[in-house]
């Protein structure tokens, strides 16, 4: 299933790439923009791009030094206000007005934050297993407190030279034991492509999101959670329920954390639903 090759629009100073399927002729709503969690990059989704562009233009982004870059992980900013910030650049450099934005594990703290940062550019929000910390809450999570420092090991195995060693621990931990193994060929390259930027996320600031703005969001929200993903997704999840009260939820069957990839057709039905022909 190939992918073609990036374009980039110059946001912030960087050359953001990415990936889309144009819209098709009775496109309806607003076009769909895509936004990866680590390691992973535009190529994450595409088993996902066809499908979900049957309806509207869908746009897949690499965030700042992930690939087609190939990032040291020593020079450069690295950080999910940087992302947000770059995210929110991009879509109005489109033109097209607000969109959808769907973010996937990091990627949905990177795009709360741009909701939060540019509320005028998302039309509304779908959160996949998103990876985010709350503040002033009556449900406190931590993204670690089951997990350990285990950034930390991937990175130290990784730069010790066992990159697929290193990789192992961390999609093993967030996706639950023995993923990184049956894992697809294209997706282990994909991760192995972008594996120095855990250099850049082990180091960066995570700023829990005050609850106070998450309810004041005015954006539609789906969160939606794998029926096997692992600690602390759901709790996670629950957290932004009670944060943003009006906020759809959606279990996906027969997947963890990766639900786009082990159960694409209940994935794609579930973003179809929500997004009607808005």
């Amino acid at each position: 299933m190939p992918v073609p090759a990036p374009q980039t629009i110059d946001v912030n100073g960087y050359p953001m790439a990415y990936v889309e399927t144009p819209a098709p002729v009775d496109a309806v709503g607003a076009p769909l923009v895509l936004v990866h969690g680590s390691l992973c990059d535009c190529r994450y989704f595409k088993p996902n791009m066809s499908p979900l562009g049957l309806r509207r233009r869908v746009i897949s982004v690499s965030l700042r030094h992930y690939w087609p870059e190939a990032w040291s992980g020593r020079e450069g900013t690295f950080s999910g206000e940087q992302h947000a910030e770059d995210l929110a650049t991009f879509i109005a450099a489109l033109g097209v007005g607000p969109v959808h934005v769907l973010g996937h594990s990091r990627g949905g703290y990177v795009a709360l934050r741009t909701a939060l940062l540019a509320p005028d550019t998302v039309r509304s929000l779908i959160l996949a297993d998103p990876g985010v910390e709350i503040s002033g809450g009556p449900v406190q999570t931590s993204l670690d407190r089951e997990r350990g420092n285990f950034r930390e090991q991937a990175l130290a195995a990784i730069e010790s030279g066992d990159i697929d060693g290193g990789l192992a621990i961390f999609i093993d931990t967030v996706s639950g034991p023995d993923t990184w193994r049956r894992m697809v060929p294209w997706f282990k390259q994909m991760v192995r492509d972008n594996a120095r930027t855990l250099i850049g996320q082990v180091a960066e600031p995570r700023t829990p999101l005050p609850i106070d703005a998450l309810g004041a969001l005015h954006a539609p929200v789906l969160l939606m959670g794998g029926a096997h993903s692992p600690a602390p997704y759901p709790d996670v999840l629950n957290a932004l329920a009670c944060a943003m009260p009006e906020a759809r939820r959606m279990v996906i069957q027969d997947a963890s954390h990766g639900m786009n990839l082990a159960n694409p057709i209940a994935f794609h039905r579930a973003v179809d639903a929500f997004l009607g022909n808005d």
